[in-house]
C-alpha cells in the first residue's frame, strides 16, 4: 500500500509547493480547459480528485486531510476562476449564477476527498500494525 512520508514531517518549503503551489497549477489549467472543452475540463477535474484523494494519505487522519483539502480545495477553485477571467474565453461548462460559489464547492469537494485519503491511509497503517493471528 501506499505509506508517503507524512506532509507534517516534510521540509516547510515542499509543504507550500505540494499543499499550494500544485493546487494552484492545477486549477490554473482547469481555468484554461474551461473555455477550452468541457470534456477536457472534466477529466482534468478528475485527475485533480484522484490527486487530492492521494494527498490525503499525507496525514495520519481523515481529519488532518480534511483540513489540508479545503485550503488545497480553495487554492484550486480561485486559481480556476482567475486564471479563466485572465483567459476571456466563454465556458464550456456553466459557472452558476454566482462564480465564485465555484471556490467553496471546490473547498468542500476537496475537504471531503483528502478525507477519504486520510482515513483509507489510516486503516492500512492500522492493518499492518496488527499482527496476524
Amino acid at each position: 500500500m501506499y505509506d508517503p512520508m507524512l506532509f507534517r514531517d516534510r521540509p516547510r518549503p515542499a509543504q507550500i509547493v505540494l499543499g499550494g503551489v500544485v493546487p494552484a497549477v492545477f486549477g490554473a489549467i482547469a481555468g484554461v480547459l474551461l473555455g477550452v472543452s468541457s470534456g477536457a475540463y472534466w477529466a482534468w477535474g478528475a485527475l485533480a480528485a484522484i490527486g487530492s484523494i492521494v494527498g490525503g494519505f499525507e496525514h495520519q487522519n481523515g481529519w488532518g486531510g480534511a483540513d489540508r483539502g479545503l485550503i488545497a480545495g480553495a487554492i484550486y477553485g480561485a486559481a480556476l476562476l482567475i486564471v479563466h477571467a485572465i483567459a476571456g474565453t466563454h465556458a464550456k461548462v456553466s459557472l452558476g449564477s454566482f462564480p465564485p460559489f465555484l471556490i467553496v464547492i471546490t473547498a468542500i469537494a476537496g475537504m471531503l476527498l483528502s478525507a477519504l485519503g486520510g482515513r483509507i491511509a489510516r486503516q492500512g497503517r492500522e492493518r499492518r500494525a496488527t499482527p496476524l493471528e
